[in-house]
């Protein structure tokens, strides 16, 4: 791709969630000495920041940002979604997560999306399982029909999760989180330019369903623009009821029938039904799981694990990196945007990414209906193991396409190239030094455009592969009653290791929306914090770039140092990674980064400050408060 085709103007990458916005140069970093809150909007964030202040713990602040981002931001997250939540407890050193993705009702057999790929269409959906395909456009086709479909939704996940993290770990009254959002969706707000675009990009599917098109497009079906006042006083009502009867009130009762009836309904040849049931709401679990963690250096990296690959993928993308010394590469034109890779760097993180990916593709999956290979995560992080694939890196050309690696007694698997889609993220540390990252999602942009009750459904099914198995075997994150289809979310909390190998103090904290590029986009912020030694706003603020297991290989271009100019750097660097055998894109990467780093307060050294840091990429913000005391 030439320069300046993608630079003018800038595509999103192919298989990006949503549209890019622009790119807002020159954030300063964000210091606190008691507690933070960043998230993808100032209003989630304020009301965090808010619920801190008034006591309240980290994951009282998080149910507090995430019902607020389910008002504000509703085409990248809500209660009609699911997450998975990473939880620091200072005090005793605990790490839990916590699982709230999504699930296939119980009636979501092996063909379950036959119908949906074939309503209304004379030709059927072409669906490739050759591997190396584009993380997207070769099942383009058949992700639209589905997605629109009730066979799209999965039984939602989040306020079950909000509910089981508070039991564990809230301080103030389960209600005391809803009130900002109940408060503020009485009383309207801005819709902002990411939500305009949303729902401009999808005037016609909303209009297909008659609540959607009531609150996202005017009387006259056009779509609502940006500075419209939006107020919702059935999401309000919806709140109120969840705030005062416990999560019941949702996954029981009149709002669980609307659900249930919305899933169920079709008013368009193309719209099919889905099968999900009252049952399917009244027995989601949300589910306590162990936290993936791995050395990277000086540190250990923790973050979730299946049925989400992204805590395996960057743990086992930084194990392979761990072999080459990623500090002597740094970047160039180093600033407060962070700074431009160079080529041999973006190279090596690239390959450790197929390789990552390769896994990824053929053995992660539902842990309660496929077991990862061998003895499970600790066979696809043995230093050995990652040592045997780092060897499989060239210095000098791309492999293109990686292979998933072998392990003893572990059937051979299909490979999905599935990848999810629209996500939000936000973390958290609260006043006693408590640690929240989370990742919400509803998967593609505005879901499956199907509203009720003031909010919208999620399109999650559509992560698992559409096919149940290929020429290889049968494929892991095929579709089956009751499962969870994989993600690619990757909370993430870095810790200092001691010198017993183990644990230790609070490091960083970060995470990101963008679907499957969300694994490229936590290791580029770890890589800079961690071997470039950038700060929080310098490595959220970074040139994005990764790959996917195929030739592709991502670049931002939206950043400012790519300037079309002949002295651009992005000429240089695309020409070398072709040298290499790279197929570049320089198209739009909308990550929304939000990294929190302890250290050092440079004022007094003794003492140690919370830097923040939020994606230029994004309408995100950061606030701390400030204790000289601490």
């Amino acid at each position: 791709m030439a320069v300046e085709a993608a630079l003018a103007p800038i595509a999103t990458a192919p298989g990006a969630p949503e549209p890019s916005s622009p790119f807002r140069s020159g954030l300063a970093p964000v210091r606190a000495h008691r507690m933070m809150a960043i998230s993808a909007h100032p209003l989630a964030s304020q009301a965090g920041l808010e619920v801190l202040q008034a006591g309240g713990s980290a994951v009282d602040a998080a149910i507090a940002i995430q019902l607020v981002l389910g008002l504000v931001e509703p085409q990248s997250s809500g209660i009609g979604g699911g997450a998975f939540l990473l939880h620091y407890d200072a005090a005793s050193g605990r790490l839990q997560t916590y699982d709230g993705r999504e699930a296939a009702p119980a009636a979501a057999h092996r063909d379950y999306f036959e119908a949906a790929l074939h309503a209304g269409a004379k030709t059927e959906a072409r669906i490739p399982s050759q591997p190396g395909a584009s993380p997207l456009a070769d099942r383009e086709a058949a992700f639209a029909r589905i997605r629109g479909s009730g066979r799209s939704i999965g039984t939602p996940g989040v306020i079950r999760m909000l509910e089981l993290a508070h039991q564990d770990y809230g301080k103030l009254p389960w209600a005391h989180s809803f009130q900002p959002a109940i408060d503020l969706a009485i009383k309207g707000f801005p819709i902002g330019p990411r939500l305009a675009a949303a729902i401009r990009s999808a005037q016609v599917q909303l209009a297909r369903d008659a609540d959607a098109s009531a609150y996202f497009l005017a009387p006259d079906g056009e779509p609502k623009t940006a500075g419209t006042w939006l107020q919702n006083q059935a999401y309000a009502a919806t709140l109120r009821a969840i705030s005062d009867s416990g999560a019941d009130a949702f996954y029981r009762g009149p709002i669980a029938q609307a659900i249930v009836q919305k899933i169920r309904s079709s008013t368009h040849p193309e719209i099919t039904p889905g099968l999900t049931t009252l049952t399917d709401l009244g027995s989601y679990r949300a589910i306590r799981r162990e936290p993936i963690c791995a050395p990277y250096r000086s540190t250990v990296v923790c973050g979730v694990g299946p049925p989400s690959s992204g805590g395996i993928a960057v743990a086992q993308t930084l194990g392979i990196l761990e072999t080459f010394d990623l500090a002597a590469l740094a970047p160039t034109a180093v600033g407060a945007d962070g700074g431009v890779p160079i080529p041999l760097a973006v190279h090596l993180v690239s390959e450790a990414q197929r390789l990552a990916y390769a896994d990824r593709n053929a053995y992660i999956a539902d842990p309660d209906y496929v077991p990862l290979p061998g003895k499970g995560a600790v066979s696809l992080l043995d230093p050995d193991y990652l040592g045997a694939r780092a060897r499989l890196i060239s210095p000098s050309s791309t492999m293109r396409f990686a292979r998933p690696g072998v392990f003893p007694n572990t059937q051979a698997f299909g490979l999905s190239d599935t990848q999810d889609s629209g996500t939000s993220h936000l973390s958290i540390v609260d006043a006693a030094g408590n640690v929240v990252v989370m990742t919400s999602s509803i998967e593609g942009s505005l879901g499956s455009y199907h509203f009720t009750n003031g909010f919208l459904l999620n399109n999650q099914l559509t992560d698992f592969s559409f096919l149940a198995a290929d020429e290889s075997g049968p494929i892991a994150n095929r579709i089956a009653p009751g499962k969870r289809p994989r993600s690619s979310m990757a909370p993430t909390l870095v810790f200092k290791r001691n010198d017993r190998g183990e644990r230790g103090e609070f490091v960083l904290a970060t995470g990101s929306p963008g679907g499957a590029f969300i694994i490229q986009y936590v290791v580029k912020t770890i890589v800079a914090a961690l071997d470039w030694k950038l700060d929080a706003q310098q490595a959220s603020s970074m040139v994005n770039f990764g790959a996917f297991n195929g030739p592709m290989t991502f670049i931002g271009a939206e950043h400012p140092a790519f300037n079309g100019h002949e002295s651009d750097p992005a000429k240089a660097l695309e020409q070398a990674l072709n040298d290499l055998g790279h197929r570049v894109s320089l198209a739009a990467q909308p990550s929304g980064v939000a990294t929190i780093v302890l250290t050092a307060d440079p004022e007094n050294p003794s003492r140690g400050v919370y830097v923040g840091g939020v994606d230029p990429r994004r309408e995100g913000s950061a606030l701390g408060e400030r204790n000289p005391a601490r």
